[in-house]
Formats: C-alpha cells, structure tokens, sequence
C-alpha cells in the first residue's frame, strides 16, 4: 500500500541515531513517511538538529524550543538562545515545550515561566507549539488555555490523557499527537482514540522512545509509524489509507504545507 504519512514527532538527529541515520530515513519513506518533524531539546542538540534538516532538506524540519526537563538553573540563558534562535531563521513550530512533573519537580516553577515565554514567542511568530505534558496534563491544558484567544494552535505530543482531557484539548483546537502507547496491550488510549474524531489527530513516534507493539523494547524509528497507522485504523474501523490521508492533512494544517 502506498502509503502518505508524516511523523509530527521524533529526535532522529539524536546520538542514536549517528551510525545509520540514512538508512533510518530511507526504511521511513519506504514505508510511506515523507516527512520528519524534528523537535527542539536544548542548546546540546541544536547544531544536531539543524544539521539534520540541512542534509535532508524538504524532508526534516527543525523546531525550536527548551524542553521541559532542560529547565535547569541555566534555564534563562537557554531561553535566551531560543529567542536568539526564533529571531535569526524560520521554524516550523516552537517546542517541545511544556511541563514535565515526572522525573524532577525541583524547577517547576522555572517550568511554568518558561512555557508561558515560549507561548508568547510562538504568537508572536504566529508558529505553532508542540506540548510535552507528563503527569501535568492539568496544568498544560490550563496555561494553553490562559493564552488562547484564538491564535495559538499546536498539539499535545505523546497524548495518553482521559477522554476528558482529550475533549478540553480539542476544544481549545488543539491536536491530540498518538505514538507507539496506543499498540501497548494495557494502555486506556485505544478507548480515547475510539472516541475522538480522526480529524484531531496526528502521528508521531517520538523516536527512539516510546517504540511501538511488535518491536517495544528496541530503539524506535520514522519507519514503524506504520504501526501507530495500522492500529487506529483498527480501533476506529477506518482503512489504513484513510487515517494516513487524513492525519497528514492535519499535520499540514499545523505546520504548513
């Protein structure tokens, strides 16, 4: 099946994947991803990140952003690379940024700062964000909301929220990013993805985390996106065709054809 998918998410210019990142990128469009959205960390992968984009122009596109567990006692002078970064080039959105209460609530409030900076910068750029929200999902959906006034847009990577949360996301018209969870055997997404229109959604593997059902365990790449496709087609009794169609036009809206 000739497949047209995009991947919204993933850190291919990682040290993962030093060795055979050509060989990465050539199984993911063998499998149909054209694509490759490649989200901002921190000062660290920057010059990996847009040399990436460089050598696979048309293909990986570069966002910029602090992440979340970046938020260090530095974080200022990271931020202020990001501002510097922001005015200097185009991005194609702003992040991941967000708030991640899971590995170390030492600098939340550092945290809270610094996504309602990073929001402020993607209005002004008119960019969209991409949302990292682990075990915060409240408090995201809360400070998208503080700042929504009809132009922000963006989605909430690696979603594996309630149907609740998902509803709240949607209708601040923001999509919901599906990865890898949704094929674990005992994740509750499969319910949420069920229940949600196909037209909120967009793919993503996060890779080389969060690797999908039959290869969970192992590095994630581009290339087992088919996998994410496969299983929502499955849960929402769609062609497969259909949710790649579909969500690669979502992704298109976001980001810019």
């Amino acid at each position: 099946m000739n497949l047209q998918l995009i991947d919204t998410h993933t850190h291919l210019y990682g040290n993962e994947f030093a060795q055979d990142i050509k060989a990465v990128i050539e199984r993911a469009e063998n499998e149909g991803v054209q694509r490759f959205y490649l989200p901002g960390i921190d000062s660290e992968t920057h010059d990996a990140m847009i040399q990436l984009e460089a050598d696979f122009p048309g293909k990986c596109f570069a966002m910029m952003g602090l992440h979340p567990c970046s938020v260090k006692e530095d974080y200022k002078q990271e931020l202020a690379l990001i501002s510097e970064w922001l005015g200097k080039r185009a991005f194609k959105a702003v992040g991941e940024i967000g708030l991640d209460y899971y590995w170390d609530k030492t600098f939340v409030d550092a945290q809270h700062e610094a996504f309602h900076q990073q929001i402020e910068w993607a209005l002004h750029y008119q960019l969209p964000i991409v949302i990292h929200s682990r075990d915060s999902m409240a408090d995201s959906i809360r400070i998208v909301g503080e700042h929504q006034k009809g132009n922000l847009r963006g989605i909430f990577h690696c979603f594996t929220g309630t149907l609740e949360e998902a509803q709240q996301i949607i209708d601040l018209g923001f999509y919901l990013g599906i990865g890898g969870v949704v094929t674990y055997k005992n994740t509750h997404l499969r319910e949420v993805v069920k229940a949600v229109s196909i037209e909120n959604i967009v793919l993503e593997t996060d890779a080389p985390y969060l690797t999908p059902v039959p290869f969970r365990g192992k590095r994630n790449e581009s290339s087992y996106l088919k996998y994410v496709v496969e299983k929502i087609a499955e849960v929402k009794e769609m062609p497969v065709s259909a949710v790649a169609t579909i969500t690669s036009e979502n992704a298109k809206k976001i980001f810019g054809a």
